[in-house]
């Protein structure tokens, strides 16, 4: 590995987040953004040949070494994890309604779920998951919220883009249903034979 891989391996290693293209020039302000990119490109294939515990991903508008997901229920089971607060039904309803409609008004994430969202919109605001991005034209110039940088990195997410199409959401959710049923059919043929 060269210097300047070795260099951006230790920043991205040190950094509680993910870190910028950006923010890693710095560290050698000799080096073009193409020549930092190639670095994270070689350190991404040092851990992947090598078969490292570790992965370097892109999340959230940059780079954060990870572990692989191979090892997660272990590293869970064994409580080495950092924990992240646990998200409410209530919550996730709304973090999904703002990912996929963004900008959006407390108005229309309220007539979406059915239920006032205050309260949500606050504590989701307060653990940083969301913001205020700008205001409506609408009467009274409603807040609009769209996700933050940090949800993509609790998603694990690089950009909004790679969200689950809505198309991918309904064959996904109708799946177990499917399953569900046919398991059900095999069991009414069971006890017809038993019977």
């Amino acid at each position: 590995m060269n210097p300047l891989v070795q260099l951006i391996e230790a920043a991205v290693f040190a950094a509680p987040r993910p870190v910028t293209v950006e923010e890693l020039q710095t560290l050698e302000p000799d080096a073009s953004l193409s020549e930092i990119r190639q670095a994270l490109d070689q350190l991404r294939e040092h851990y992947d040949f090598d078969g490292h515990g570790v992965e370097l991903v892109e999340m959230a508008g940059g780079f954060q070494v990870v572990s692989r997901p191979v090892f997660a229920a272990a590293i869970e089971r064994a409580q080495l994890n950092t924990r992240t607060p646990r998200l409410s039904g209530a919550m996730l309803e709304t973090l999904a309604t703002i990912a996929y409609r963004q900008p959006v008004g407390r108005a229309e994430i309220e007539e979406i779920r059915g239920v006032s969202a205050a309260g949500v919109l606050r504590t989701l605001q307060e653990r940083g998951l969301i913001e205020v991005v700008g205001r409506s034209e609408a009467l009274g110039r409603p807040l609009l919220y769209g996700t933050t940088p940090m949800f993509l990195e609790l998603l694990g997410l690089a950009d909004l883009n790679n969200l689950p199409r809505v198309e991918e959401l309904s064959i996904a959710l109708k799946a177990p249903k499917l399953q569900a049923e046919a398991g059900s059919d095999d069991a009414a043929a069971s006890v017809e034979a038993d019977g």
